[in-house]
């Protein structure tokens, strides 16, 4: 199935590691009215998926935690 034309893919990064897999970073951009349908999506996917948004690294990288 394809994601919904109003989910925007923000982020994308590819890394081989010279094995017969990689790894793959993607930021999507969903409105929260749609979280429940894009887990479902990511769900059907099949690969491993991890939710960074509230990662405290993740925040100080984009600004929106201050170190003390």
């Amino acid at each position: 199935s394809s994601m919904a034309p109003n989910w925007n893919i923000s982020l994308f990064h590819y890394r081989n590691q010279g094995a017969d897999y990689s790894s793959i970073l993607v930021g999507i951009q969903v409105p929260g009215s749609d979280h429940a349908a894009f887990e479902r999506f990511i769900e059907t996917l099949g690969y491993p998926c991890w939710e960074e948004t509230k990662n405290p690294v993740y925040r100080l990288f984009l600004g929106e935690l201050k170190l003390v």
